[in-house]
């Protein structure tokens, strides 16, 4: 079982998309084992961003993921990271397929929604980035998890 960290990103929040993004992802069958609303810091920024940290957009980067309260999720299913970035679709949404998150919402790469963990390992250290075991719920079962996986 796999977990993914997803981030609902200042622009989705203030464009009043988190309800439609979190229904994505519960109808492609990924469980929600840990949500909340924050306030990113400018420290957790800069770690979850630090492999940019060399990139010359990694102020604007930790700028826009600090200037308005995020939801953040830890999600888990069967190959979750792939089914997650499947369903947020390309980074550049004007290449996104119609159908994703992206491609139905979002127009530039500056405000494209939405974060996915992109490995199974950066999966596992950005959900501890982000919440303590105590605020994860994982395992628990739900009367569909037999008709998903």
């Amino acid at each position: 079982m796999e977990r993914t960290l997803i981030i609902i990103k200042p622009d989705a929040v203030q464009r009043g998309l988190i309800g439609q993004i979190i229904t994505r992802f519960e109808q492609r069958g990924l469980r929600v084992i840990g949500m909340k609303l924050i306030h990113v810091t400018r420290e957790l920024a800069e770690k979850h961003y630090a492999v940019h940290k060399e990139r010359p957009f990694f102020a604007k980067l930790v700028d826009y993921i600090t200037s308005s309260p995020v939801i953040v999720m830890a999600l888990e299913g069967p190959e979750a990271i792939k089914a997650a970035r499947t369903t947020i679709g390309s980074t550049k949404p004007f290449e996104a397929a119609a159908g994703t998150i992206r491609g139905d919402f979002a127009l530039t790469v500056d405000y494209n929604l939405v974060h996915g963990s992109d490995s199974p390992e950066n999966g596992v250290i950005e959900v501890a980035n982000f919440f303590t075991d105590a605020e994860l719920l994982p395992g628990w079962e739900r009367s569909t998890d037999k008709w998903i996986s």
